[in-house]
């Protein structure tokens, strides 16, 4: 991921240093590192999320997410990264193919959140922010959009009406023959917090005045940051906590937000192209670890989710381009797995 300032070693780019999600970066490291991914239509093999949800309190949901939400209620990005360049004018950005396997890592949730419906009902779009790195953004040429090329197609098939806001700009004009919203929070290089060689995205929500929560009032966050934290190995043991106030500082500002939070994604982790072999563990133990992030503040009645990137990325050969960065195909599946969580709440 790309990141502001000097790139720090081995990072996945968002927006600045290289990170994953945000600002347009390849995923290999910038100059010294970050993922960053090149956004894209993702488009082949789209697959199911299905895995089987364990409610925490409350009634099961859809598959493949952890649904740790509060009690429902009414009510209710870079230096580098933000914005990108348009992504190519790809009249129907790219089809989703069908046929891809089916995800099981669903987890936990909260019947609260589960019932909480955050969205506009007098007609009007509701506004969802992908808030991340360069995942976010969709890094890689050849996946200008990223995710959110799939999660668009499959919410407007499903009749739904959304835009995305934020910052950057990137994607297809259109997608299935309808206006693709290009807007994001994605930012290359970037991590939670900034530290040497690398922005934060936490800066991104202060000072208060200035926060894109409060300059674009999302319904929806859709939360991925940490991958650059674990590329560089950056104080691991206290990335979750930087996670939670990272949170907590997104529901001080927005209290009614809906944010689904994911657990990253692993990296290919081949160790004949000079991969870290060791970095899918430090993804998966940051990863495990937000499900407490989200119970907790679930139970102050935050309407929270997580959503499991993880478990569906197999095999990884055929679904990350780089060494942090999915390919088309990999995006189609976060694009499903979000889309797992989203549907019932639309």
């Amino acid at each position: 991921m790309n990141s502001t300032g000097t790139s720090p070693t081995g990072g996945a780019r968002t927006g600045g240093a290289p990170a994953t999600g945000g600002a347009l970066a390849t995923g290999g490291k910038t100059s010294t590192g970050g993922t960053s991914t090149t956004g894209g239509s993702a488009n082949g093999g789209g697959n199911s999320a299905t895995g089987g949800v364990t409610p925490i309190g409350g009634q099961s949901s859809v598959g493949g997410f952890t649904m740790t939400g509060g009690s429902a209620t009414t009510g209710g990005s870079s230096n580098a990264g933000g914005s990108g360049v348009t992504g190519g004018k790809s009249s129907t950005g790219g089809s989703a193919s069908t046929g891809g396997k089916s995800s099981t890592g669903g987890t936990s949730g909260n019947a609260g959140s589960s019932a909480y419906h955050p969205c506009p009902t007098d007609g009007s779009s509701c506004k969802i922010m992908p808030f991340g790195d360069s995942i976010t953004d969709g890094y890689n040429t050849d996946t200008p959009g990223g995710y959110r090329v799939e999660l668009f197609r499959r919410i407007h098939s499903g009749g739904k009406n959304i835009t995305f806001v934020g910052s950057g700009y990137n994607g297809p004009d259109t997608v299935d023959g309808v206006a693709f919203p290009h807007s994001h929070e994605g930012h290359s290089g970037w991590a939670i917090d900034a530290y040497s060689g690398r922005s934060g995205i936490s800066s991104l929500l202060t000072p208060t005045a200035n926060s894109v929560m409060t300059k674009y009032t999302p319904h929806i966050v859709l939360l991925m940051i940490g991958t650059n934290d674990a590329i560089d190995n950056h104080d691991m043991t206290n990335a979750p906590t930087r996670l939670g106030t990272l949170i907590d500082t997104i529901y001080t500002q927005l209290p009614n937000v809906l944010i689904i939070v994911a657990q990253p994604i692993p990296s290919r982790g081949d160790s004949t192209k000079g991969d870290d072999t060791a970095l899918s563990a430090r993804l998966k133990t940051y990863g495990d670890a937000i499900s407490g992030i989200a119970s907790s503040r679930a139970a102050t009645g935050k309407h929270i989710l997580v959503v499991d990137m993880y478990t569906p990325f197999t095999p990884k050969a055929t679904l990350i381009e780089d060494q942090w960065h999915p390919n088309l195909a990999g995006y189609v599946v976060m694009g499903t797995q979000w889309y797992s969580v989203l549907q019932p709440l639309l």
